[in-house]
């Protein structure tokens, strides 16, 4: 018995629905990456102020609030994706976002800091937290994109 063209065609195209549907299910929620960065920009204020309350206070946010953020995003998580689907453009795309929000924020941070500009490493956090914010979406859909094109 052979199955006729189109019922092929359509059965694939069912098989690439449901996958496009099981990736972005399990990709990041938007609201991750500017949650991301607001709690990364008030620990290192809360750190640079030197204040002991602060610094105790604003490491119990973080730590809470990051622990939150995780929890909400592996609770929206139903299956865990394979490394394969991310291949090596995948990975080397996540590490050179990750390298290059590094980068930026030690670069602002260290000139800021031989200007003598107070609160060097805060300031320098707005740009990684805008970054974060605005590039971690952009990085979602392109590793959406990489996935679907990915090996089947």
């Amino acid at each position: 018995m052979t199955i006729p063209p189109i019922d092929a065609e359509l059965a694939l195209a069912e098989v690439q629905a449901r996958r496009a549907q099981v990736i972005d299910n399990n990709l990041t929620p938007p609201w991750f990456w500017p949650s991301l960065g607001g709690l990364i920009l008030l620990f290192v204020a809360a750190v640079e102020s030197e204040v002991p309350w602060l610094v105790a206070t604003g490491s119990i946010v973080y730590g809470v609030g990051l622990a939150v953020l995780i929890a909400l995003v592996v609770r929206r998580v139903r299956v865990q994706i394979r490394p394969e689907l991310l291949g090596v453009r995948g990975f080397l795309t996540i590490f050179g976002f990750a390298a290059g929000l590094v980068v930026a924020g030690l670069a602002v941070g260290l000139t800021l800091e031989a200007l003598d500009v107070p609160w060097p490493a805060t300031l320098a956090c707005l740009p990684v937290a805008a970054g974060l914010a605005f590039g971690g979406p952009r990085l979602i859909r392109h590793l959406r994109t990489l996935m679907l094109d990915g090996p089947r």
